[in-house]
């Protein structure tokens, strides 16, 4: 006896669906194609993430558009796709497991279903516990490569980009900013004050850089290094850079008055910029590999942060990115940078 033909594709197709929100948007059509009264679906998923404790997708029976609500880890319980649900019409809900976490199916009907009807969404349902397992753990698993090591690295590593040696060449505004005194702050307080001093101090930074569209590569002990990728011309990516470097700046402002206010150190830093290319991709032993960047622009803009503290400026940025930069700098003159060959021009901003 021949399956329907939206059980069938649970059975054959559906784990090679490209994500969720493909997933929900085809069962959905196929189910109303097959005669069922659907307004819309909600397919919730939990998520392994340090902000996002859930992920909902929300499908338009009448459009087909597909709209994704996230549930974030500490803020009170919801639930996004029942309420999507009963604001369309009568819902039909089912949980696909016994685990506490485990995915919600559910559709909302354009009038009430019939016991038959809800009868086939059960089934549905059942068919689609085991793509939506597969799914629910390829989402799990991308959540966690993006916490870890950032959208970009993430991608190329779920990609498939495993061997060591392995990586590409990119043309980006480098961000490198680094924390003062740090060693002796964490030799003279306490280790879970100093955590949560650098978490505080990350927070800004990475916000900074994600709010204009850059990238965090890497925590290195107190210092953040994060790229603006070239897609064009060079000045888009200088001057998202800069635009960073100053959210940075102004969210520690906030962050030093906040913290003195408890008593607490303020946390001063250095920042440098610098346009140039790097090579990105796999690196380490054969058994235990990082995708990291390395190359002379990433070393330029950490030794030109080292000069953050002599020449006295919170911001350096080397010529390179000054070259494509329409904002007015400062310009400091060309210094040695320890390990460079060349002398480097240094600019800075006005009031850094």
């Amino acid at each position: 006896m021949d399956l329907p033909a939206p059980l069938a594709w649970l059975l054959d197709e559906a784990v090679a669906s490209p994500g969720p929100d493909r997933f929900l948007a085809e069962l959905g059509g196929r189910l109303s194609a097959d005669g069922l009264p659907l307004a819309g679906g909600a397919l919730t998923l939990a998520v392994p993430h340090p902000i996002i404790a859930r992920r909902t997708w929300l499908w338009r029976g009448d459009s087909g558009a597909v709209i994704e609500a996230l549930g974030f880890a500490g803020a009170p319980s919801s639930d996004a796709g029942r309420a999507w649900l009963a604001a369309l019409g009568p819902v039909q809900e089912e949980v696909l497991g016994a685990a506490r976490d485990a995915p919600v199916l559910g559709w909302a009907g354009t009038r009430p279903f019939g016991s038959a009807e809800a009868g086939r969404l059960r089934q549905a349902a059942r068919f689609a516990a085991a793509p939506l397992a597969v799914l629910a753990t390829r989402a799990a698993q991308a959540a966690l490569l993006e916490a870890y090591l950032g959208r970009r690295s993430a991608a190329r590593v779920a990609a498939g980009a495993l061997r060591r040696g392995t990586g590409e060449s990119i043309r980006a505004a480098l961000l490198y900013a680094d924390l003062r005194d740090f060693t002796a702050m964490s030799e003279a307080r306490d280790p879970a004050a100093v955590i949560a001093a650098l978490d505080a101090w990350f927070d800004r930074v990475a916000g900074a850089v994600h709010a204009f569209g850059g990238e965090v590569l890497k925590f290195i002990g107190d210092g953040v290094l994060a790229i603006f990728p070239v897609n064009g011309t060079p000045g888009a990516a200088c001057e998202a850079a800069l635009r960073a470097v100053v959210a940075a700046r102004a969210g520690m402002v906030h962050l030093d008055a906040a913290r003195q206010a408890q008593g607490l150190w303020p946390l001063p830093f250095g920042a440098a910029l610098h346009l140039g290319d790097m090579a990105w991709g796999n690196i380490g032993a054969v058994d235990r590999l990082d995708f990291t960047a390395i190359g002379p622009a990433v070393n330029l803009v950490s030794r030109l942060e080292g000069l953050c503290r002599p020449l006295e400026r919170a911001v350096l940025i080397s010529g390179a990115l000054a070259a494509e930069a329409t904002v007015p700098l400062l310009p400091l003159g060309e210094h040695r940078l320890r390990g460079i060959a060349a002398p480097c021009a240094v600019f800075t901003l006005p009031d850094a």
